[in-house]
Protein backbone atom coordinates (compact mmCIF):
# COMPACT_ATOMS: atom_id res chain seq x y z
CA UNK A 1 0.00 0.00 0.00
CA UNK A 2 1.81 3.66 -0.90
CA UNK A 3 0.00 5.73 1.33
CA UNK A 4 -1.01 9.14 0.03
CA UNK A 5 0.67 12.23 2.14
CA UNK A 6 -1.28 15.58 2.27
CA UNK A 7 1.06 18.26 2.78
CA UNK A 8 -0.28 21.40 3.59
CA UNK A 9 1.82 24.25 3.99
CA UNK A 10 3.40 27.68 2.12
CA UNK A 11 4.95 27.59 -1.12
CA UNK A 12 8.47 27.14 -0.15
CA UNK A 13 8.27 24.33 2.85
CA UNK A 14 5.84 22.44 0.56
CA UNK A 15 8.83 22.46 -2.10
CA UNK A 16 11.17 20.94 0.01
CA UNK A 17 8.90 18.55 1.81
CA UNK A 18 8.02 17.34 -1.57
CA UNK A 19 11.68 17.65 -3.01
CA UNK A 20 13.20 15.36 0.32
CA UNK A 21 9.57 12.97 -0.39
CA UNK A 22 11.17 11.76 -3.34
CA UNK A 23 13.27 9.26 -1.33
CA UNK A 24 10.06 7.65 0.27
CA UNK A 25 8.35 7.31 -3.56
CA UNK A 26 7.68 3.63 -2.94
CA UNK A 27 5.94 4.01 0.25
CA UNK A 28 4.03 7.21 -0.05
CA UNK A 29 2.77 9.55 -2.55
CA UNK A 30 2.64 13.27 -1.46
CA UNK A 31 0.15 15.67 -2.58
CA UNK A 32 1.19 19.24 -2.07
CA UNK A 33 -1.79 21.66 -0.57
CA UNK A 34 -0.38 25.18 -0.33
CA UNK A 35 -1.60 27.93 0.97
CA UNK A 36 -1.51 32.02 1.07
CA UNK A 37 -1.95 31.90 4.31
CA UNK A 38 -2.25 29.98 7.64
CA UNK A 39 -5.95 31.15 7.67
CA UNK A 40 -6.82 29.12 4.74
CA UNK A 41 -5.66 25.62 6.20
CA UNK A 42 -9.28 24.11 7.36
CA UNK A 43 -10.48 25.15 3.94
CA UNK A 44 -7.30 22.99 2.33
CA UNK A 45 -8.59 20.09 4.82
CA UNK A 46 -12.17 19.98 4.17
CA UNK A 47 -11.60 20.02 -0.19
CA UNK A 48 -9.45 16.86 0.66
CA UNK A 49 -12.04 15.17 2.94
CA UNK A 50 -11.73 10.99 2.71
CA UNK A 51 -8.66 11.49 -0.06
CA UNK A 52 -5.61 11.55 2.78
CA UNK A 53 -4.54 8.82 4.94
CA UNK A 54 -1.53 11.14 6.59
CA UNK A 55 -1.41 14.38 7.64
CA UNK A 56 2.18 16.74 7.24
CA UNK A 57 1.95 20.36 7.84
CA UNK A 58 4.84 22.90 7.64
CA UNK A 59 5.19 23.86 10.99
CA UNK A 60 3.23 23.92 14.64
CA UNK A 61 0.66 26.78 13.19
CA UNK A 62 -0.90 24.70 10.60
CA UNK A 63 -0.88 21.73 12.29
CA UNK A 64 -2.54 22.93 15.71
CA UNK A 65 -5.37 24.24 13.44
CA UNK A 66 -5.97 20.99 11.79
CA UNK A 67 -6.11 19.34 14.84
CA UNK A 68 -9.71 20.00 15.64
CA UNK A 69 -10.79 19.33 12.43
CA UNK A 70 -8.94 15.65 11.91
CA UNK A 71 -9.79 13.65 14.95
CA UNK A 72 -8.70 10.49 13.53
CA UNK A 73 -6.22 10.29 11.25
CA UNK A 74 -2.11 11.12 11.77
CA UNK A 75 -1.31 13.82 11.57
CA UNK A 76 2.74 15.58 11.99
CA UNK A 77 4.95 18.67 11.36
CA UNK A 78 8.84 19.21 11.88
CA UNK A 79 9.91 20.18 14.97
CA UNK A 80 11.37 23.81 15.42
CA UNK A 81 14.57 22.81 17.47
CA UNK A 82 18.42 23.74 18.47
CA UNK A 83 18.77 22.59 14.44
CA UNK A 84 16.54 24.79 12.74
CA UNK A 85 17.28 27.94 15.13
CA UNK A 86 21.28 27.77 14.35
CA UNK A 87 21.14 28.93 11.11
CA UNK A 88 19.68 31.73 11.26
CA UNK A 89 21.66 32.35 14.37
CA UNK A 90 24.73 32.21 12.94
CA UNK A 91 23.49 34.63 10.33
CA UNK A 92 22.47 37.31 12.73
CA UNK A 93 25.55 37.55 14.75
CA UNK A 94 28.82 35.90 12.39
CA UNK A 95 27.47 37.42 8.89
CA UNK A 96 25.24 40.61 9.95
CA UNK A 97 27.33 41.12 13.24
CA UNK A 98 23.66 41.93 14.70
CA UNK A 99 23.05 41.41 19.24
CA UNK A 100 20.89 38.94 20.02
CA UNK A 101 19.12 41.67 22.53
CA UNK A 102 18.33 44.15 19.63
CA UNK A 103 16.29 40.79 17.76
CA UNK A 104 12.75 40.10 18.10
CA UNK A 105 11.69 36.04 18.05
CA UNK A 106 8.73 34.28 17.71
CA UNK A 107 7.05 31.08 18.18
CA UNK A 108 10.07 29.14 20.06
CA UNK A 109 10.16 28.31 23.66
CA UNK A 110 12.47 30.25 25.30
CA UNK A 111 14.76 26.99 26.77
CA UNK A 112 15.16 26.12 23.18
CA UNK A 113 16.37 29.53 22.24
CA UNK A 114 18.58 29.98 25.03
CA UNK A 115 20.24 26.31 25.04
CA UNK A 116 21.22 26.83 21.20
CA UNK A 117 23.02 30.40 22.13
CA UNK A 118 24.68 28.38 24.55
CA UNK A 119 25.69 25.69 22.66
CA UNK A 120 27.01 28.14 20.23
CA UNK A 121 28.95 30.02 22.57
CA UNK A 122 26.56 32.86 21.91
CA UNK A 123 26.01 35.23 24.47
CA UNK A 124 22.58 36.64 25.32
CA UNK A 125 20.55 38.91 27.75
CA UNK A 126 17.13 40.10 27.72
CA UNK A 127 15.47 37.68 24.63
CA UNK A 128 12.67 39.58 22.52
CA UNK A 129 10.43 36.58 21.92
CA UNK A 130 6.54 36.10 21.78
CA UNK A 131 6.35 31.99 22.52
CA UNK A 132 2.96 30.94 22.12
CA UNK A 133 1.15 27.25 22.32
CA UNK A 134 -0.31 26.16 19.24
CA UNK A 135 -1.72 29.22 16.64
CA UNK A 136 -1.42 32.76 16.92
CA UNK A 137 -3.16 34.68 13.83
CA UNK A 138 -0.48 36.39 11.90
CA UNK A 139 -1.82 39.67 12.19
CA UNK A 140 -0.46 39.38 15.82
CA UNK A 141 3.03 38.46 15.46
CA UNK A 142 3.56 40.90 12.72
CA UNK A 143 2.02 43.35 14.93
CA UNK A 144 4.38 42.08 17.75
CA UNK A 145 7.55 42.28 15.61
CA UNK A 146 6.49 45.65 14.14
CA UNK A 147 6.08 47.39 17.31
CA UNK A 148 9.40 46.55 18.74
CA UNK A 149 10.76 47.49 15.60
CA UNK A 150 9.14 51.14 15.07
CA UNK A 151 9.89 51.58 19.05
CA UNK A 152 13.43 50.89 18.17
CA UNK A 153 14.09 48.56 20.67
CA UNK A 154 15.66 46.15 17.79
CA UNK A 155 17.34 45.84 14.76
CA UNK A 156 15.73 42.89 12.71
CA UNK A 157 13.30 40.27 13.12
CA UNK A 158 13.31 36.18 13.19
CA UNK A 159 9.86 34.75 12.41
CA UNK A 160 8.92 30.98 11.58
CA UNK A 161 5.34 32.14 9.92
CA UNK A 162 5.77 32.74 6.22
CA UNK A 163 2.87 35.50 6.16
CA UNK A 164 4.62 36.97 8.46
CA UNK A 165 8.27 37.24 7.07
CA UNK A 166 6.28 38.66 3.53
CA UNK A 167 4.09 41.34 5.70
CA UNK A 168 7.26 42.87 7.62
CA UNK A 169 9.48 42.57 4.40
CA UNK A 170 6.56 44.28 2.48
CA UNK A 171 7.16 46.59 5.65
CA UNK A 172 10.62 47.46 4.83
CA UNK A 173 11.94 45.52 7.98
CA UNK A 174 15.33 43.30 7.71
CA UNK A 175 13.38 40.03 8.70
CA UNK A 176 14.84 36.32 8.81
CA UNK A 177 12.89 33.27 8.37
CA UNK A 178 13.50 30.12 10.59
CA UNK A 179 12.25 26.89 8.63
CA UNK A 180 12.71 23.38 9.28
CA UNK A 181 15.95 21.84 8.12
CA UNK A 182 16.16 18.99 5.65
CA UNK A 183 17.18 16.08 8.49
CA UNK A 184 14.07 17.25 10.66
CA UNK A 185 11.89 17.05 7.48
CA UNK A 186 13.06 13.71 7.12
CA UNK A 187 12.37 12.57 10.23
CA UNK A 188 8.91 13.40 9.87
CA UNK A 189 8.56 11.68 6.88
CA UNK A 190 9.94 8.59 8.33
CA UNK A 191 7.65 8.79 10.86
CA UNK A 192 5.07 9.20 7.94
CA UNK A 193 6.39 6.26 6.39
CA UNK A 194 6.01 3.82 9.76
CA UNK A 195 2.77 5.32 9.73
CA UNK A 196 1.48 4.22 6.57
CA UNK A 197 2.63 0.43 7.59
CA UNK A 198 0.78 0.81 10.62
CA UNK A 199 -2.42 2.28 8.12
CA UNK A 200 -1.95 -0.99 6.18
CA UNK A 201 -1.94 -3.27 8.80
CA UNK A 202 -5.07 -1.83 10.28
CA UNK A 203 -7.07 -1.41 7.18
CA UNK A 204 -6.46 -5.29 6.19
CA UNK A 205 -7.79 -6.26 9.81
CA UNK A 206 -11.15 -8.40 9.49
CA UNK A 207 -14.53 -6.86 10.67
CA UNK A 208 -17.39 -8.06 11.40
CA UNK A 209 -20.83 -7.01 11.35
CA UNK A 210 -23.79 -8.85 12.95
CA UNK A 211 -27.25 -7.40 12.44
CA UNK A 212 -30.12 -8.13 14.52
CA UNK A 213 -33.98 -6.69 13.67
CA UNK A 214 -36.03 -7.92 16.75
CA UNK A 215 -39.53 -9.15 16.20
CA UNK A 216 -39.56 -10.26 12.67
CA UNK A 217 -41.18 -13.45 13.80
CA UNK A 218 -43.87 -12.06 16.10
CA UNK A 219 -45.49 -9.92 12.84
CA UNK A 220 -47.76 -12.75 11.59
CA UNK A 221 -51.23 -12.31 12.90
CA UNK A 222 -50.61 -8.59 13.81
CA UNK A 223 -52.46 -7.44 10.39
CA UNK A 224 -49.10 -9.15 8.60
CA UNK A 225 -49.75 -12.22 6.71
CA UNK A 226 -46.89 -15.40 6.29
CA UNK A 227 -46.50 -13.71 2.46
CA UNK A 228 -46.06 -9.99 3.68
CA UNK A 229 -43.44 -11.06 6.28
CA UNK A 230 -41.70 -13.42 3.57
CA UNK A 231 -41.76 -10.19 1.22
CA UNK A 232 -39.95 -8.21 3.83
CA UNK A 233 -37.62 -10.72 4.53
CA UNK A 234 -36.85 -10.59 0.88
CA UNK A 235 -36.26 -6.63 0.73
CA UNK A 236 -34.60 -6.54 4.26
CA UNK A 237 -31.99 -9.37 2.53
CA UNK A 238 -32.08 -7.44 -1.00
CA UNK A 239 -30.97 -4.03 1.03
CA UNK A 240 -28.35 -5.98 3.13
CA UNK A 241 -26.80 -7.19 0.25
CA UNK A 242 -26.51 -4.10 -1.46
CA UNK A 243 -24.44 -2.72 1.25
CA UNK A 244 -22.02 -5.86 1.22
CA UNK A 245 -21.41 -5.29 -2.10
CA UNK A 246 -20.39 -1.45 -0.79
CA UNK A 247 -18.27 -3.25 1.27
CA UNK A 248 -16.52 -6.03 -1.06
CA UNK A 249 -17.90 -8.35 1.98
CA UNK A 250 -20.18 -11.91 2.10
CA UNK A 251 -22.67 -12.47 4.38
CA UNK A 252 -24.77 -15.19 5.89
CA UNK A 253 -28.72 -15.17 7.26
CA UNK A 254 -28.77 -16.58 10.50
CA UNK A 255 -32.88 -16.53 10.41
CA UNK A 256 -34.95 -14.86 12.53
CA UNK A 257 -33.86 -11.29 11.48
CA UNK A 258 -29.87 -11.87 12.10
CA UNK A 259 -27.43 -11.53 9.46
CA UNK A 260 -23.50 -11.58 9.53
CA UNK A 261 -21.02 -9.68 7.44
CA UNK A 262 -17.58 -10.30 6.69
CA UNK A 263 -15.41 -7.70 5.44
CA UNK A 264 -12.35 -5.75 5.96
CA UNK A 265 -11.72 -2.68 8.47
CA UNK A 266 -10.06 -0.88 5.21
CA UNK A 267 -13.70 -1.50 3.38
CA UNK A 268 -16.28 -0.58 6.31
CA UNK A 269 -13.88 3.17 7.48
CA UNK A 270 -12.66 3.80 3.79
CA UNK A 271 -16.24 4.03 1.30
CA UNK A 272 -18.50 7.07 2.51
CA UNK A 273 -21.53 4.50 1.43
CA UNK A 274 -20.62 2.47 3.42
CA UNK A 275 -21.55 3.91 7.11
CA UNK A 276 -23.40 1.69 9.58
CA UNK A 277 -25.84 4.42 10.25
CA UNK A 278 -26.67 4.56 6.28
CA UNK A 279 -27.40 0.45 6.71
CA UNK A 280 -29.64 1.55 9.32
CA UNK A 281 -31.93 4.13 7.31
CA UNK A 282 -32.46 1.67 4.92
CA UNK A 283 -33.79 -0.87 7.21
CA UNK A 284 -35.80 1.33 9.34
CA UNK A 285 -37.78 2.58 5.63
CA UNK A 286 -38.91 -0.90 5.70
CA UNK A 287 -39.70 -1.81 9.43
CA UNK A 288 -40.08 0.36 12.43
CA UNK A 289 -38.61 -2.90 14.53
CA UNK A 290 -35.96 -2.23 16.45
CA UNK A 291 -32.55 -2.91 14.67
CA UNK A 292 -29.28 -3.44 15.97
CA UNK A 293 -25.84 -3.44 14.92
CA UNK A 294 -22.68 -4.55 16.27
CA UNK A 295 -19.03 -3.65 14.49
CA UNK A 296 -15.95 -5.87 15.35
CA UNK A 297 -12.68 -5.14 14.30
CA UNK A 298 -9.65 -7.50 15.37
CA UNK A 299 -6.87 -9.33 13.73
CA UNK A 300 -8.42 -12.87 13.64
CA UNK A 301 -11.81 -13.92 12.55
CA UNK A 302 -12.53 -15.25 16.15
CA UNK A 303 -11.20 -11.69 17.64
CA UNK A 304 -13.45 -10.23 15.20
CA UNK A 305 -16.61 -11.60 15.87
CA UNK A 306 -16.24 -11.33 19.40
CA UNK A 307 -15.65 -7.63 19.00
CA UNK A 308 -18.90 -7.34 17.08
CA UNK A 309 -20.60 -9.74 19.76
CA UNK A 310 -19.55 -6.97 22.40
CA UNK A 311 -20.74 -3.98 20.20
CA UNK A 312 -23.99 -5.97 19.59
CA UNK A 313 -24.58 -6.25 23.29
CA UNK A 314 -24.43 -2.65 23.90
CA UNK A 315 -26.47 -1.88 21.16
CA UNK A 316 -29.02 -3.28 22.07
CA UNK A 317 -29.07 -1.42 25.83
CA UNK A 318 -29.37 1.69 24.05
CA UNK A 319 -32.16 1.22 21.40
CA UNK A 320 -31.54 1.48 17.47
CA UNK A 321 -28.17 1.79 16.82
CA UNK A 322 -24.68 0.80 15.58
CA UNK A 323 -21.84 0.13 17.93
CA UNK A 324 -18.44 -0.36 17.24
CA UNK A 325 -15.58 -2.13 19.29
CA UNK A 326 -12.31 -2.01 17.65
CA UNK A 327 -8.88 -4.40 17.92
CA UNK A 328 -8.08 -2.48 21.33
CA UNK A 329 -11.62 -2.96 23.06
CA UNK A 330 -12.38 0.73 22.32
CA UNK A 331 -15.67 1.00 22.22
CA UNK A 332 -17.72 3.39 19.80
CA UNK A 333 -20.85 4.59 19.09
CA UNK A 334 -23.78 5.15 18.16
CA UNK A 335 -22.27 5.61 15.05
CA UNK A 336 -23.91 8.89 13.04
CA UNK A 337 -23.38 10.09 9.84
CA UNK A 338 -23.31 14.55 9.77
CA UNK A 339 -25.92 14.08 7.43
CA UNK A 340 -27.70 11.08 8.73
CA UNK A 341 -31.65 10.85 8.29
CA UNK A 342 -33.19 10.42 11.52
CA UNK A 343 -37.17 10.52 12.18
CA UNK A 344 -39.04 9.67 15.60
CA UNK A 345 -41.74 6.82 16.28
CA UNK A 346 -43.96 9.36 18.24
CA UNK A 347 -45.74 12.99 18.47
CA UNK A 348 -47.24 14.54 21.63
CA UNK A 349 -49.41 16.82 18.88
CA UNK A 350 -52.86 14.93 19.31
CA UNK A 351 -54.57 16.68 16.98
CA UNK A 352 -52.16 15.35 13.98
CA UNK A 353 -52.63 11.60 15.40
CA UNK A 354 -56.23 12.11 14.88
CA UNK A 355 -55.60 13.15 11.65
CA UNK A 356 -52.93 10.94 10.38
CA UNK A 357 -55.92 8.19 12.14
CA UNK A 358 -58.39 9.49 10.23
CA UNK A 359 -56.20 9.42 7.04
CA UNK A 360 -55.16 6.10 7.75
CA UNK A 361 -51.47 6.56 8.00
CA UNK A 362 -49.04 5.34 10.90
CA UNK A 363 -47.13 8.35 12.64
CA UNK A 364 -43.51 6.18 11.56
CA UNK A 365 -44.67 6.68 7.84
CA UNK A 366 -45.94 10.13 8.23
CA UNK A 367 -42.02 10.98 9.91
CA UNK A 368 -40.20 9.20 7.59
CA UNK A 369 -42.05 11.01 4.72
CA UNK A 370 -41.05 13.92 6.32
CA UNK A 371 -37.28 12.94 6.84
CA UNK A 372 -36.79 11.75 3.23
CA UNK A 373 -38.47 14.92 1.69
CA UNK A 374 -35.73 16.72 4.10
CA UNK A 375 -33.19 14.29 2.58
CA UNK A 376 -33.49 14.49 -0.94
CA UNK A 377 -33.47 18.07 -0.74
CA UNK A 378 -36.38 19.41 -3.01
CA UNK A 379 -38.78 19.89 -0.52
CA UNK A 380 -41.43 17.71 -1.97
CA UNK A 381 -42.19 14.16 -2.98
CA UNK A 382 -43.45 11.74 -5.88
CA UNK A 383 -45.29 8.27 -5.13
CA UNK A 384 -42.48 6.51 -7.55
CA UNK A 385 -39.79 8.07 -4.83
CA UNK A 386 -41.92 7.24 -1.86
CA UNK A 387 -43.16 3.95 -3.40
CA UNK A 388 -38.81 3.13 -3.88
CA UNK A 389 -37.54 4.45 -0.31
CA UNK A 390 -40.21 3.01 1.80
CA UNK A 391 -40.37 -0.43 0.07
CA UNK A 392 -43.84 -0.36 -1.13
CA UNK A 393 -46.29 -0.34 -4.27
CA UNK A 394 -46.96 3.12 -5.86
CA UNK A 395 -50.18 2.02 -5.98
CA UNK A 396 -49.73 2.27 -1.66
CA UNK A 397 -47.66 5.20 -2.34
CA UNK A 398 -50.06 6.84 -3.90
CA UNK A 399 -52.74 6.31 -1.68
CA UNK A 400 -50.63 8.04 1.26
CA UNK A 401 -50.29 10.79 -0.05
CA UNK A 402 -53.37 11.00 -2.00
CA UNK A 403 -55.29 10.28 1.95
CA UNK A 404 -52.37 12.97 4.01
CA UNK A 405 -53.80 15.68 1.48
CA UNK A 406 -57.33 15.15 2.38
CA UNK A 407 -56.68 15.78 5.34
CA UNK A 408 -54.58 18.37 5.26
CA UNK A 409 -51.23 16.39 6.25
CA UNK A 410 -49.77 17.21 2.65
CA UNK A 411 -50.26 19.54 -0.14
CA UNK A 412 -50.45 19.01 -4.03
CA UNK A 413 -48.17 21.40 -5.09
CA UNK A 414 -47.84 20.42 -9.03
CA UNK A 415 -47.15 17.72 -11.71
CA UNK A 416 -44.82 16.31 -13.48
CA UNK A 417 -44.46 14.24 -16.90
CA UNK A 418 -43.37 10.81 -17.04
CA UNK A 419 -40.11 9.20 -18.29
CA UNK A 420 -41.98 7.02 -20.35
CA UNK A 421 -46.16 6.53 -21.40
CA UNK A 422 -48.69 7.13 -18.20
CA UNK A 423 -50.07 9.99 -16.24
CA UNK A 424 -48.63 12.56 -15.33
CA UNK A 425 -46.89 12.34 -11.67
CA UNK A 426 -48.54 14.25 -8.81
CA UNK A 427 -46.06 16.30 -6.80
CA UNK A 428 -46.31 16.99 -3.08
CA UNK A 429 -45.25 18.60 0.24
CA UNK A 430 -45.04 17.69 3.44
CA UNK A 431 -45.06 20.51 5.53
CA UNK A 432 -42.47 20.31 8.29
CA UNK A 433 -43.76 20.80 11.88
CA UNK A 434 -42.13 21.80 15.08
CA UNK A 435 -43.03 19.65 18.50
CA UNK A 436 -45.99 21.56 19.58
CA UNK A 437 -47.52 20.51 15.92
CA UNK A 438 -47.16 24.03 14.07
CA UNK A 439 -46.16 24.17 10.49
CA UNK A 440 -43.35 25.68 10.11
CA UNK A 441 -42.60 27.53 6.99
CA UNK A 442 -39.73 27.89 4.70
CA UNK A 443 -38.22 24.32 5.33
Amino acid sequence: MIARVGAVGPKDSIELITEIGKEFQEDMTIIPMIYQKIEDTPNIIQQADGQIDIWVFSGQAPYAIARDLLHKQKMLYPQLNGSSLTKVLLELVYRDRLRLDRVSFDTFLPNHLQETCTELGLPFGQIHLLSYPGYKPSQELAAFHTALFREGKVDACATCISSVYEALKAEGIPVYRITPNRMTIRSMLNLARTAGETLHFKKSQIAVMLIEINGLETLIGENKSAYDVSRLHLRLQDTILDYVEEVSGSFISLGNGKYLIFSTRGAFEGNPNAHASMLLERIAFLTDLQTNIGIGYGVTALAAERNAQLALLHSQKTGSCAILVDDEGRIEGPLQQPDSISFTYRTDDMEMCGLLKKAGVAITTYEKLQAVQKHLGKNSLSAPEVAELLGMTRRNARRILTDLAAHGLAELIGEEAPTNRGRPRKIYRIPHRNRQGHEQSGQ
